[in-house]
């Protein structure tokens, strides 16, 4: 195929330069109606390449192809065989994928340390999970993607299940045996869904791990967080005769918007020609930036970079380089702490802090200079350190202890009868809630699990020092959403 086109692109432009006047949405006409105000901040040019795609972008019957095009190209670019566009992130696709194998109290392997995404789809479907333990390691309190063995033994016990989702990498960059757990799905004739949100710029190198080229399935992406896409770009990939592309296509019609943006269309069409053309030489710089990078932070006093530690047996099968964890326990302070008096004082933002780490993501767009700026952030907040409270302790349960009975369905009991209880009440109760650290999004508490002291203590701390729980329906967590017991 010829990647030097971009067929969304093109027919951006050709819109343009055509003078179309159009009297269909969108209302504000290419950017004459916004208020002056607006075009101030946004610009322009962001109104006027917001087109709507049926008799826009093409015509009335879509018989340009324009959109089809662009995601044949992308599947290529790729090495799969179909590719579908997602203007409403990977929340939608994750969605999409789940629902395109199992249905409404159908099983699916999912694994405990999902996205809350995840859990979203199961309870918006009846899909009924079989929890797969990540491996956990209870010393850095960190959880990486499951191995083979684990999947093994779940098919074997629940030999119905649809199929299996795994979630590579994290967010801290662990990457799970894609290929391990794929052979294994396979020899039981289950398709494999590879949740690789934080991986679009995988396929694009040969030193990367790419679900595709690892037999996946049905693969994930959101460009935006490490593509050259705007925000709620996401693509999902598809190969083989596991997963019926028909049936993946009415499913995301289903959950997807009737109204997609061209925004969106437009920059996946871009990113997918630039990193076609010049993807690997961008990806090489970037990563030869990040060893430099990660070498100069670990010469700062306080700070250690973090990466090798993830890797072994029950551990990761390997870590993206491109993420850069650092603990900043050393320094005594909190991952929260860090988080926020680099973006107060250095104008400097990170993507996930927890009670002792931050992480700071390198793409192909950082350079010398942004990495200039987040060292010499760090080294500030370093000398600052002496100067900051000391961080409030946070009660971290152990792996055992993270994992919760589940008693009923979380579609269930999302949409059960549900009662407001003190938060000491609520041990031992059924929670109709999720209760999510964010980031990284993995909840620590699902519909339908059965709430524990260690846990509840868990995220009631977590808060206390700083952690972001955007779920719970009482923000400060002093009562909890369960379902009424039956008289």
């Amino acid at each position: 195929m010829d990647h030097s086109e971009a067929p969304v692109l093109e027919a951006l432009r050709a819109f343009r330069d055509l003078g179309y006047v159009p009297f269909n949405p969108p209302g504000h006409r290419q950017g004459r109606g916004v208020d002056p105000r607006v075009l101030d901040v946004v610009g322009e040019a962001v109104f006027a390449s917001d087109v709507i795609a049926l008799n826009g972008l093409d015509d009335r019957r879509m018989s340009q192809g324009v959109i089809q095009h662009a995601q044949e190209l992308m599947a290529d670019a790729v090495h799969a065989e179909h590719a579908f566009f997602s203007t409403c992130g990977s929340s939608l696709s994750v969605k999409s994928a789940m629902l395109s194998v199992a249905g409404p109290h159908e099983k699916l392997l999912v694994p405990r340390h999902a996205h809350k995404s995840v859990i979203s789809g199961l309870i918006l479907s009846g899909v009924s999970p079989v929890w797969v333990s990540p491996h956990w390691d209870a010393e850095l309190h960190l959880a990486h993607p499951p191995g083979p063995d684990r999947v093994r033994a779940l098919f074997e016990a629940e030999p119905e299940a649809k199929g299996m989702l795994l979630v590579t990498p994290t967010d801290y960059g662990t990457c799970g045996d894609i290929r391990a757990v794929a052979d294994v799905c396979h020899e039981f004739g289950k398709p494999l869904i590879v949740d690789e949100a934080w991986g679009a710029h995988l396929p694009f190198h040969p030193d990367l791990p790419w679900a595709m080229d690892a037999a996946a399935d049905l693969c994930v992406t959101s460009v935006h967080k490490s593509g050259a896409a705007v925000e709620q770009s996401s693509v999902f990939h598809l190969q083989g005769d596991r997963v019926d592309p028909a049936v993946l296509k009415a499913r995301e019609d289903l959950l997807g918007t009737t109204s997609p943006t061209s925004l969106v269309y437009a920059t996946l069409d871009g990113w997918r020609r630039q990193m076609v053309e010049h993807g690997e030489d961008l990806l090489t710089a970037a990563l030869a930036l990040a060893r430099s990078t990660r070498a100069a932070i670990a010469e700062l006093p306080g700070l250690r970079v973090m990466g090798d530690e993830f890797t072994g047996p029950d551990l990761a099968k390997s870590v993206d380089p491109l993420k850069v964890v650092i603990d900043v326990s050393g320094s005594d302070i909190s991952g929260y702490q860090a988080a926020d008096w680099l973006r107060e004082h250095q104008r400097v933002t990170v993507g996930l802090s927890d009670h002792r780490r931050v992480v700071a993501q390198l793409t192909h767009a950082d350079d010398h200079r942004t990495a200039t700026a987040l060292l010499d952030a760090l080294d500030a907040l370093v000398h600052a350190a002496d100067g900051l409270p000391r961080p409030k302790p946070v009660d971290l349960p152990s792996p055992d202890e993270l994992q919760l009975e589940t008693a009923m369905l979380p579609r269930d009991a999302f949409f059960a009868h549900v009662e407001q209880v003190d938060a000491d009440r609520a041990v031992g109760r059924i929670s109709a809630e999720m209760i999510t650290p964010y980031p990284p999004g993995a909840p620590a508490v699902l519909p339908g699990e059965v709430i524990t002291k260690d846990v509840l203590d868990y995220v009631r701390t977590g808060l206390d020092a700083g952690m972001q729980l955007p779920d719970p329906s009482d923000p400060g967590l002093t009562s909890v959403r369960v379902v009424v017991r039956e008289r």
